[in-house]
């Protein structure tokens, strides 16, 4: 199989404009995904794919390999969509712009889902056990099925804890996903569905289609993913 990672990098964001070309140490912050990502590994190529001259610029002028996006798109999957829509490639994995410090094993775990021909997209997921973030819409949480395919994403805690008598695990999902290319190609041509134009989760539309996410299971601590100012300031503790 083909593999790429690819790297979705919009300039703009509404929280903390131009984050990606935050310093973080002694490199831009895009710099450090694009980095961390290339040394797992596992990938035949890894891509940064922007609508911002700065941010392909600085990628490489570094020596790295980024696309510009030539339409306007609503979500990051789209945006890969059409970086390989003529591209020979079989699995394509999407590495949020926004987390610098991404790891081997995580990204290992994606991959080998497909070798389980049935898969069409995976992603990951690790569990919660603190209420503040089980309660929190911010945290997407997910619940899946015996062969751990996705069932539902919800912004609300999932399940809800009706019995209390039994231990429950609620389980955060990891916007880390991987796609078959067809899978993908697919999902760019669907319009938004109901369930994620509800919750403003773009993976229910895989599910309201009839295509659930192998899930794989995760225990390593949250990413620190790069959305405010005092997220960068963590970033910086961590490094």
């Amino acid at each position: 199989m083909k593999i790429v990672a690819m790297i979705p990098a919009r300039y703009a964001a509404s929280r903390f404009p131009g984050k990606l070309m935050k310093i973080l140490g002694d490199k831009s912050v895009i710099r450090h995904v694009y980095d961390s990502t290339a040394a797992t590994q596992l990938f035949d190529k890894v891509w940064v794919v922007t609508d911002s001259d700065i941010i392909y610029n600085e990628i490489t002028g570094h020596g790295g390999a980024a696309l510009r996006s030539i339409k306007e798109h609503e979500s990051g999957s789209d945006r890969i969509a059409e970086a390989v829509a003529d591209m020979d490639v079989d699995i394509i994995v999407n590495v949020q712009g926004d987390t610098p410090f991404v790891e081997h094993k995580p990204l290992e775990l994606l991959i080998d889902l497909f070798k389980d021909d049935s898969v069409q997209v995976a992603s990951l997921m690790r569990p919660i056990k603190e209420e503040a973030l089980i309660q929190n819409p911010n945290v997407v949480k997910v619940v899946t099925d015996l062969k751990m395919n996705s069932l539902l994403f919800s912004r609300n805690p999932i399940p809800y804890p009706r019995n209390e008598a039994i231990p429950i695990v609620h389980y955060e999902h990891i916007g880390i996903y991987a796609f078959r290319k067809q899978a993908l190609m697919e999902f760019t041509q669907w319009p938004l569905t109901p369930l994620e134009n509800a919750e403003k989760i773009e993976c229910l539309r895989f599910l309201e289609h009839g295509i659930p996410l192998r899930m794989a299971v995760v225990e390593y601590d949250r990413a620190i993913g790069i959305d405010t100012p005092e997220d960068l300031e963590r970033a910086v503790g961590y490094l």
